[in-house]
């Protein structure tokens, strides 16, 4: 096969990776774009970035300093269907937990909680009502 060929094979891959569902998507990380520098990403894009997958929560274009482990306004790692994550602070609504979201708090292997309201910013803690213990 050439080279030509195979990047031409390659870009297929991509276009067709796309329409993967998340859970299908992480057996297969490297299929997905490597995130880049100065390119403009669309709400929902998934690229790779040090072998993890990563969801676009915002449009725009990126920074040197806005890798997706850094921005998580702009970044949401995809995780295995069913992975209860462990809370972290919303940056607004494009991340806020949703009626029904679970979460571990304040760290993992503690508690479970489940949101009881959707846009909820507010920890388990700084607003109770929000949350329901599991």
């Amino acid at each position: 096969m050439t080279r030509e060929k195979a990047l031409a094979l390659r870009a297929l891959i991509e276009k067709a990776a796309v329409s993967l569902a998340d859970g299908d998507a992480l057996g297969g990380v490297e299929l997905f774009p490597a995130w880049k520098n100065e390119t403009a990403y669309v709400l929902g894009d998934r690229i790779r970035y040090e072998a993890k997958l990563y969801k676009c929560a915002q449009a725009h274009t990126s920074q040197p300093d806005w890798t997706p482990p850094d921005t998580p306004a702009l970044w949401t790692e995809v995780a295995e269907p069913g992975t209860i994550p462990v809370w972290r602070q919303p940056t607004g609504s494009q991340d806020a937990y949703n009626k029904g979201d679970r979460v571990w708090y304040p760290a993992k292997d503690t508690t479970v909680y489940e949101s009881l309201m959707d846009n909820n910013v507010y920890s388990p803690e700084a607003y109770p009502a929000g949350w329901r213990q599991i």
